[in-house]
């Protein structure tokens, strides 16, 4: 809070702000914000299970490592107490913020919906470029970010506890040299974070590592930037690469990477990377962490996003899907080490599992039968093996649930048992 000493004004520390300038990274997490133009509504409930669980990846450092964006409170009045929910009982695990248009009357009603919550921000999304401004605001762009400042002073005018941060829409598309004169300026306004944003998700790689180089080498010294970048070409995670490698250390993402179109790069692929990889993302030098993140938390996390929003988990989703930890050939089956870049069980806590498809070799089929309860001896091992492929093709569904499985088991062994005891 702020405490008054001798006429001096102290203004709470901005812990975002101080981990991104100490190197540290932190994960502006947009799920349940964000996530919401992907068709899927988290409840007030969920909302702040999720911001718990995430700050939980961090133990006891969570208002550092993540802003949890809850939502935007100008949708209705039912959002702004979702918001407000999340505000009062995720505070302490997590920085939370709301998200608003560049408009007094949103910025008033933001600005509402987190106060008195420690560590809370609010994001005014503002427009960047021409085209865009032209749409948004019906202004130029200079006018259009000219307004952002004056937006952020009056944001930090209704309450110096809550931490302002503006979002430049259309970012990827705008003029460099424009946005970083205007960074530069927001900082001196009293912005925590500029967010400079690939809403369309078009850029290439090597066009959004300049973005940032240049409007932060002509925002000045002074002036944290992030990134919000969308995933429409399939480019949200190389381009969050290129910006941590420009030296920007808050980066938007989103679990299962759930967000407007085609989302935004996955909170779970980005944190595995940089927990796993840092040095070579980063240098050999960073310490991004001021926690290091406990990756067993994701699948379970994972799962809850999945079951909250209807997004399913696949046999392909890196990291959290169900494909991690699962064999169904033989080579790999013995040497699982050659055929996958970690260990499942003791990087993310997910126990192996054999799973019987149309693929399956004799070392998996007796595998599975073991696990079912069944010691299979050669020829029924053969019997067992043919049984699965052609049950795989006759269906058309690769895998064989362990209740097919077993029915057929117990029916084979019953078998060579009442074929044992003929005389």
């Amino acid at each position: 809070m702020i405490v008054k000493n001798g006429g001096r004004v102290s203004v709470p520390v901005d812990v975002v702000r101080e981990s991104a300038v100490a190197g540290r990274v932190v994960l502006w997490e947009e799920s349940a914000r964000d996530g919401a133009q992907a068709k899927t509504l988290m409840s007030a409930r969920a909302r702040v299970r999720l911001a718990v669980e995430t700050g939980r990846v961090f133990g006891g450092e969570g208002v550092r490592h993540v802003v949890f964006a809850a939502g935007f409170p100008a949708v209705c009045a039912e959002e702004f107490e979702a918001v407000r929910q999340v505000a009062v009982e995720a505070e302490g695990a997590v920085s939370v913020a709301a998200v608003c248009r560049g408009a007094v009357r949103d910025v008033e009603q933001a600005v509402a919906s987190v106060r008195g919550s420690r560590h809370a921000r609010v994001m005014v999304v503002v427009p960047a470029s021409e085209a865009m401004a032209r749409v948004m605001v019906h202004r130029a762009a200079a006018e259009a970010l000219q307004a952002g400042v004056d937006l952020v002073k009056r944001a930090r005018d209704l309450d110096e506890e809550v931490a302002v941060d503006v979002c430049l829409a259309d970012a990827s598309r705008a003029d460099h040299a424009l946005m970083g004169s205007f960074a530069g300026e927001l900082t001196a306004a009293g912005a925590g974070l500029v967010v400079l944003a690939d809403t369309v998700g078009a850029q290439l790689p090597d066009a959004c590592r300049q973005m940032f180089i240049a409007v932060g080498a002509a925002a000045g010294g002074d002036t944290v930037l992030a990134s919000h970048l969308h995933n429409d070409l399939g480019l949200g995670l190389a381009n969050s690469l290129q910006a941590l490698a420009a030296g920007v250390r808050v980066i938007s993402s989103s679990w299962l990477g759930i967000a407007e179109r085609a989302g935004l790069v996955a909170t779970e692929q980005l944190l595995f990377l940089l927990a796993r990889h840092a040095p070579e993302l980063l240098g050999s030098e960073a310490e991004p962490w001021w926690t290091e993140p406990d990756l067993t938390r994701l699948p379970g996390i994972a799962r809850m996003v999945a079951q909250e929003t209807g997004v399913p988990l696949s046999v392909t989703t890196p990291i959290v899907g169900t494909g991690v930890g699962t064999i169904s050939t033989g080579t790999p089956f013995v040497h699982p080490e050659l055929f996958q870049p970690f260990d499942p069980h003791q990087v993310l806590g997910i126990e192996p599992r054999a799973v019987l498809t149309q693929l399956a070799s004799a070392r998996v089929v007796t595998a599975v039968a073991a696990r079912l309860g069944h010691t299979l001896d050669e020829d029924q091992v053969r019997a067992a093996m043919a049984w699965v492929k052609r049950r795989a093709f006759a269906t058309g569904r690769s895998v064989i649930d362990d209740a097919a499985f077993a029915m057929y088991l117990d029916g084979l062994t019953h078998t060579a048992a009442a074929a044992g005891s003929k005389p």
